[in-house]
């Protein structure tokens, strides 16, 4: 059975790209390259969905937004 997730990609402040599966609480991985970044998030989400026994509910994209606050 396959399943698709969203992932959301952001570069940190020492150029390594970041992934993230929102659906997935805690799954998330980072690798110099975005081809090494795919790779490795697919095994973040077999491994995460392993230890949690049971498949999340599914989520719908909508988008993404940027939010400014004041710190």
């Amino acid at each position: 059975m396959s399943r698709q997730f969203d992932v959301v990609v952001e570069r940190d402040s020492e150029g390594f790209f970041v992934a993230t599966v929102p659906a997935l609480p805690g799954c998330h991985t980072q690798a110099r390259s975005l081809d090494q970044l795919m790779e490795r998030v697919k095994e973040a989400i077999e491994l995460c969905l392993e230890v949690a026994g049971t498949a999340p509910e599914s989520l719908d994209f909508v988008g993404v937004q940027r939010v400014t606050v004041e710190v």
